[in-house]
């Protein structure tokens, strides 16, 4: 038996894939500098190996414009704080769904009250999927930015961002996607989608460590620079510099956060070549086989879940059904037993790892009545879930609802 059988990978992927590890003790040790401050070679060869890693994740991301514009931040909460401040005004409307994680829906109610900004949240059907008309009803003269997250961290649902995106570049709005459940399962051709600004972060999907986020910005998309300070450039303006990466990016950068980012784009491509990209394949096109495989792996262990756990009594499954689209996170309750009760007796009694409670998206239990339930139980299979793993995991809500 295993000490621990981990489904909670909607909160952050475990374990990483080995190359990840060893790559960020390497580079820790022997390139530990700070990048773009000095001329020295450690210096010169750090700086080398970020703009690399930014231009595998514009590659990776289906972005043909400047790798520069691949931008780093502490987290996808700091990036969407720094977009979403760096380009509302006061006056300005933003459409948001009722699927969005609390780093979206606290923003947008601090814009409504302090900043006379006006804010439209447009709900989702019970699956959890947002009618691209409704977000086309609910545009305005003054909407300036329309955020969408791609996956729900409850659901598992996987919006159309393609169909909505034609939808926003029939507008002047710019499109915001909260990728943090998609990036690294699911391939986001960010320009073919008209994604204006994809926020992602690093220790989920992509196989990063925690720490380390970021954004894309498309070409013509200026955000005000949240932070100034620090950049290694232009040291006598009195002014932080106005291109990018260091618009967005003030004082020193995560150097082990962007080499564990940098050594799972190539974990990517070396597993899309070996389920067939070719060693001809680019590094785009390998790392979308990748995540094909990826997506299929994780969704086939996630309808094992649900197909056992709708067969058990008294035991509910929210969200998703046969083939609509998806990613592996589901969410279930059994009974009338509190969804944190669950949660204690899978980790207690059975050694599951899942998350109970409202996964910081309160709107999303809101519209399925699960708020007096205190929200749901999560399993979130990942793509080195195993057999055991989800054996032991349908014997242990088999014994709850039993219970």
């Amino acid at each position: 038996m295993k000490e621990n059988y981990y489904f909670d990978n909607a909160a952050t992927t475990l374990p990483k894939p080995e190359p990840v590890y060893e790559f960020m003790d390497q580079f820790f040790r022997s390139h530990g500098v700070n990048p773009g401050r000095s001329g020295h070679q450690l210096a010169v060869e750090a700086e080398t190996m970020i703009v690399q890693t930014r231009r595998l994740l514009a590659e990776f991301f289906g972005f043909a414009g400047d790798p520069a514009r691949v931008t780093f931040s502490l987290s996808a909460t700091d990036s969407m704080n720094i977009a979403l401040l760096g380009l509302m005004q006061p006056g300005d409307h933003m459409i948001i769904t009722r699927m969005e994680h609390n780093a979206v829906l606290r923003p947008a109610n601090h814009f409504e009250r302090d900043r006379q900004i006006s804010v439209t949240r447009v709900a989702a059907d019970q699956a959890g999927y947002v009618d691209p008309q409704e977000i086309r009803r609910s545009i305005r003269p003054n909407t300036r930015v329309v955020v969408v997250n791609h996956a729900s961290n409850v659901t598992g649902s996987l919006q159309d961002i393609e169909a909505i995106g034609r939808v926003v570049r029939e507008t002047n709005a710019i499109l915001v996607l909260d990728s943090c459940q998609t990036a690294g399962v699911v391939a986001i051709p960010m320009d073919d989608w008209g994604i204006d600004v994809l926020v992602y972060t690093g220790h989920k999907g992509l196989f990063g460590p925690m720490g380390i986020g970021g954004m894309i910005v498309a070409a013509g998309v200026d955000i005000r620079p949240l932070r100034t300070g620090g950049t290694g450039v232009d040291s006598l303006s009195p002014f932080h510099p106005d291109g990018y990466p260091h618009r967005l990016e003030a004082g020193t950068l995560s150097l082990p956060g962007v080499a564990g980012l940098n050594a799972a784009q190539k974990w990517f491509a070396d597993l899309g070549r070996a389920r067939g990209a070719g060693p001809a394949a680019n590094h785009g096109q390998a790392c979308r086989v990748a995540q094909e495989h990826i997506h299929a792996v994780e969704t086939g262990f996630t309808r094992r879940l649900i197909e056992a756990f709708e067969a058990l009594p008294d035991v509910a499954v929210y969200g998703p059904r046969n083939n609509q689209p998806r990613v592996a996170t589901l969410s279930m309750n059994i009974g009338d037993i509190p969804a944190e009760q669950v949660g204690a007796m899978l980790d207690a009694d059975h050694s599951v790892c899942v998350r109970p409670g409202l996964h910081c998206a309160p709107l999303v239990h809101e519209d399925r009545g699960t708020l007096e339930r205190k929200g749901t139980v999560r399993f979130a299979p990942g793509f080195f879930t195993d057999e055991e793993d989800i054996n032991q995991a349908i014997e242990a809500v088999r014994a709850i609802a039993e219970y």
